[in-house]
C-alpha cells in the first residue's frame, strides 16, 4: 500500500490531461480483468436502463470503470495539490451557499458520483464540514484518507455505530452534514422506493434529520469538465417543503432527483455498488448468475 500510495503521490505532479487519461487507460484494463465488479455494473444498467441496446449498456459500464479509475488516480491532486491548482481545476456553479449554511443547519446531499470527493474538497476550501466516515481496513491508506479530506479545514468525522446525535450536534453549531445518501445498507431505517422504476433499499435519514433539526437539504453533484480539464461541482436550489410529513414519499422525491443528474452523466454514476441487494421480501437477489 505505502507503494501505491507512493505512485499516487508522484502522478499527482503530471498535468491533469496526462493523468486522467492514464487512469482512464488503467480503467480500461480493469474492466477486462474485474469480473466481478462488471457483473454488477452490468446488471445495475440493465436494471436501470433496459431501454438501452445491451452493446450501448457495454460501453457505458466500460465508461464507467473509465471515469473510476480516472477519479482514483486524480484523488492524489485533491490530497496533496497546492490549493491555487485546486481553485484553478474545479469550477464551482454557482459557488458555495456560505449565506445559506451560516443561516440555518445544512444538509449537503451528495449522490454517489465518482468525483464526490471533489464536492467535498470545495467545501473545504470555503467552510468546515461533518459526515459519516468509514475506518479503512489499511491503517496507512486510512491515515492518508483522513489527512487529506481534512487539510484545509476541521472535518467532523463520525462512525456509523455513534449514530445520529453527535451529526445533530454538529448541524445545530451550522457544521454542514456532507451526507452520501443513495447506498444499500440494509432495510433498516429504510424504504422500499423506485430507483429508475426498481423498488430500492432507501434510507430515510435525509428526511428524518431535516425533520429534526428544521435542516435545509442542498443538493450538490461533481462530475468531470469536458477534455480533461477539471471538475465541476454544482449546488442546487435548497429543496423546497421538505421533507414533509412522509417519511417514503421524501425517500422517492430523493431518488427521482438523483435520477435526474445520472442521466445527465450515466457513466460517472457509482454502478459498481450492488445497488438493489436488499430486496423485498420473497425476491431473489438480481446479482446472482444463472
Amino acid at each position: 500500500m505505502k507503494v501505491l500510495i507512493g505512485l499516487v503521490w508522484l502522478m499527482h505532479w503530471l498535468p491533469l490531461p496526462v493523468l486522467g487519461r492514464l487512469g482512464s487507460g488503467v480503467g480500461s484494463l480493469l474492466f477486462l480483468v474485474l469480473r466481478k465488479r462488471r457483473h454488477i455494473a452490468l446488471t445495475n444498467l440493465r436494471m436501470c436502463m433496459p431501454e438501452l441496446p445491451e452493446a450501448q449498456r457495454v460501453v457505458l459500464a466500460r465508461q464507467h470503470f473509465q471515469s473510476y479509475s480516472r477519479s482514483v488516480w486524480e484523488r492524489g491532486i485533491l490530497w496533496w495539490a497546492p490549493e491555487a491548482r485546486l481553485r484553478r481545476l474545479i469550477k464551482v456553479d454557482p459557488g458555495v451557499p456560505l449565506a445559506q449554511i451560516a443561516a440555518r443547519p445544512t444538509i449537503l446531499l451528495c449522490p454517489h458520483f465518482v468525483s464526490l470527493d471533489v464536492a467535498g474538497v470545495a467545501v473545504m476550501l470555503e467552510t468546515s464540514l461533518s459526515s459519516i466516515y468509514v475506518p479503512q481496513k489499511n491503517a496507512v491508506f486510512d491515515e492518508v484518507l483522513r489527512k487529506g479530506r481534512s487539510r484545509f479545514r476541521p472535518v467532523q468525522l463520525f462512525s456509523r455505530k455513534e449514530g445520529v446525535k453527535p451529526i445533530l450536534r454538529a448541524m445545530r453549531e451550522h457544521v454542514p452534514y456532507f451526507m452520501l445518501p443513495d447506498m444499500d445498507f440494509g432495510d433498516k431505517d429504510a424504504e422500499f422506493v423506485p430507483f429508475f422504476g426498481v423498488p430500492a433499499a432507501t434510507l430515510t435519514a435525509p428526511g428524518r434529520i431535516a425533520a429534526a433539526t428544521g435542516a435545509q437539504v442542498i443538493p450538490v453533484v461533481a462530475t468531470f469538465l469536458p477534455n480533461y480539464t477539471g471538475w465541476k461541482v454544482t449546488f442546487y436550489p435548497a429543496w423546497e417543503d421538505y421533507p414533509g410529513a412522509d417519511m417514503a414519499e421524501s425517500a422517492r422525491r430523493m431518488n427521482a432527483f438523483i435520477e435526474e443528474r445520472v442521466r445527465e452523466a450515466p457513466a460517472e454514476y457509482f454502478w459498481t455498488h450492488k445497488r438493489f441487494k436488499t430486496r423485498p421480501p420473497g425476491e431473489p437477489s438480481p446479482y446472482l448468475k444463472h
